[in-house]
């Protein structure tokens, strides 16, 4: 794997969701490398899509504004390119339990539709999907491992299990060469701070920000790990450029195992703000919430090379640091938590 970075010269790229958290950062790096790098978002309000995103970029990248729901445009879109990161879905797991049709619609049904048009108009194309741990659910061991059960505690991890099993479905029957990686709680730059249904460091890094009050459930004994969203763009990079992945579902986490508890004394002290109340757990949240995971990454890295490099203490100075210089681009003026 050692020329996966000049893979990418030249080479016709596309990135749905690519306004998003993940794919913007991703978006940076593959036009460092040289690509040619189609972004696809459609701008659905709060789902931290955000032009800014990809300020600097705008003469080495093309925005295309449309939903890959739009059959018709993601049969024209996929036509030319050799590698789609397909990104694009709804990822709060409050939201999918109060909406569940639209959660379908995106997670599921979008996948297909994305499928269908490389299927028939791009069938040579390279396809790697963004899953989630969360289809895990509730772990019966520790780390957890590609062998553990796929058993999701809700809607959103269904129906991503779902969209994982469309593309692995596409890779063994039609040769439509598809990998997904199973991502852990990945953090950093250009993540969606503004509300809080879009996984909790994010929005404990916005507490720590604006130094309010960060509430941690229970005790804050949970253990999780995180991925800063540059090894997570590396893990995707990877991904792309190698085919003995095809076919399989692949866990990417971090090495560093730490509590809720600890994770926010780490915070508060990098941030030089904010303070923490231990509180109930809501009952809407705690009817699906997972436990303590962390994952086993070890048949990712053997397959590509892929190591995190960032860890946990510098990743979160580094995100204090990015919104701090651009919070007006992320947090509307006079907005405080909520």
């Amino acid at each position: 794997m050692s020329d996966y970075r000049e893979f990418y010269r030249n080479r016709p790229v596309m990135i749905t969701g690519g306004l998003g958290f993940i794919g913007s950062n991703l978006a940076r790096r593959l036009a460092g490398l040289g690509a040619d790098v189609l972004i696809v978002d459609a701008l659905i309000p709060d789902s931290g899509a955000n032009l800014f995103n990809i300020a600097g970029l705008e003469n080495r990248v093309r925005l295309n504004v449309a939903d890959i729901r739009q059959g018709g445009t993601m049969d024209y879109l996929v036509r030319d390119r050799e590698v789609i990161f397909n990104l694009a879905g709804q990822v709060s797991h409050i939201d999918s339990m109060r909406d569940p049709g639209t959660d379908l619609d995106i997670n599921c049904r979008s996948q297909l539709t994305l499928l269908e048009a490389c299927r028939r108009h791009n069938p040579s194309t390279k396809v790697v999907y963004a899953s989630t741990r969360q289809i895990y659910g509730r772990p019966d061991r520790l780390p957890v491992d590609e062998e553990h059960l796929v058993r999701p505690t809700d809607i959103n991890g269904i129906n991503k299990a779902a969209g994982e099993q469309y593309h692995l479905v596409y890779n063994n029957v039609f040769g439509v060469r598809a990998c997904s990686l199973r991502l852990t709680n990945v953090y950093g730059p250009r993540q969606l701070i503004k509300h809080n249904r879009q996984g909790f460091i994010g929005w404990f890094i916005r507490l720590a920000l604006d130094d309010q009050e960060i509430h941690i459930f229970g005790d804050g004994s949970q253990i999780r790990d995180f991925v800063y969203v540059d090894d997570a763009a590396d893990a995707l990079l990877r991904a792309g450029a190698t085919d003995t992945i095809n076919g399989h579902p692949l866990n990417v986490g971090g090495d560093e195992h730490i509590s809720h508890r600890d994770l926010v004394e780490l915070l508060i002290a990098t941030a030089g703000a904010g303070h923490v109340r231990y509180v109930e757990w809501p009952e809407e949240k705690k009817k699906i919430d997972i436990g303590s995971f962390y994952s086993d990454s070890t048949r990712f890295q053997e397959a590509t090379g892929w190591r995190p490099t960032v860890q946990l203490a510098e990743g979160l100075a580094r995100t204090l640091a990015f919104y701090r210089e651009h919070r007006e681009h992320y947090v509307e003026d006079g907005e405080t938590p909520t």
